[in-house]
């Protein structure tokens, strides 16, 4: 299991099978919120997809393939973050996130997003991470260029969003970029 604390009322840590009710909760509250960045969110219509959806992160977290995390804030989940298309040979991953829209704006995942850098230049060795959002998710854009992520690219009308194409940008960070702000 990982467990990653943030400060005194958060911490990111591995999902288990007993968060899926939980999880489902806090997605179903902020589904409207969610919906036009994610499109899993449609597809989580009842408890059993969360708990399908640990079951699976777990067995790509054992086979070092993905890891997924919950944010808890004084041991409630209200959003996640995890480790997506890992390779490591290249030592390459993408970084994926939400929160739930009541503790949007808060910073926190700005917060958690710099711990977990830490943790995924410093403890599972990676050396370069991506975030990938939609030009539109200017709140992610705002969060990549927060922590000196750079623009590499736009992928053009490649990614479909809720049932439109969209364009995909393409930010990274290097490990000998990574500049740690402060909390």
């Amino acid at each position: 299991m990982v467990s990653i604390k943030i400060d005194d009322q958060i911490i990111l840590r591995t999902f288990i099978e007993e968060d899926a009710q939980a999880l489902f909760d806090a997605i179903n509250k902020s589904r409207s919120h969610l919906h036009p960045w994610l499109n899993w969110v449609n597809k989580t219509t009842k408890p059993e997809h969360s708990l399908e959806f640990i079951e699976n992160s777990l067995l790509e977290q054992n086979n070092q393939n993905g890891l997924a995390l919950g944010i808890f804030y004084n041991g409630t989940v209200i959003g996640g973050i995890g480790l997506l298309n890992w390779d490591q040979n290249v030592k390459l991953a993408h970084v994926g996130y939400w929160i739930g829209k009541e503790y949007e704006g808060r910073g926190i995942i700005t917060r958690c997003l710099i711990q977990f850098i830490d943790f995924l230049f410093g403890k599972i060795g990676l050396n370069k991470i991506e975030i990938r959002f939609v030009p539109s998710n200017t709140r992610s854009a705002a969060v990549a260029a927060r922590l000196g992520f750079k623009t590499e690219g736009i992928l053009r009308q490649c990614i479909l969003s809720n049932g439109l194409i969209n364009d995909l940008v393409i930010t990274g960070l290097l490990k000998s970029e990574w500049n740690r702000p402060e909390n």
